[in-house]
């Protein structure tokens, strides 16, 4: 299944892609951990002309918005590669690095908010 944001799909496949791992916030007295509620997952795509660029941030300002979107993303700690609907996500500006005889070197597009 593709990844969707606001059930638009990102046709140009990521790199590479996943969860980021959750901040420890403290331990409880049993020493079990407490995390942050909400998660983050990224996109990374490396050495990719500048079409390629031109897709990605096209499709971030198709589904760019001021406030909260959805994305459809593999399920945050299941066991198979299962997709699930978030909602109420963050979708960060692309963030670009410096160029490579004309190429980007690297693009990371981050949502965060995900409730998990």
């Amino acid at each position: 299944m593709p990844i969707k944001i606001n059930g638009t799909e990102i046709t140009l496949q990521p790199t590479t892609h996943g969860w980021i791992p959750k901040v420890l916030l403290g331990t409880g007295g049993a020493g079990h951990g407490f995390h942050a509620a909400v998660g983050e997952y990224e996109l990374n795509w490396e050495l990719i002309s500048p079409s390629e660029l031109n897709q990605v941030l096209t499709f971030f300002n198709a589904v760019g918005v001021t406030g909260t979107a959805t994305a459809e993303l593999p399920q945050y700690g299941a066991a198979t590669y299962t997709f699930f609907v978030y909602s109420g996500c963050i979708i960060n500006q692309p963030e670009l690095s410096p160029y490579f005889e004309q190429h980007t070197t690297s693009v990371r597009l981050l949502i965060s908010n995900i409730r998990t």
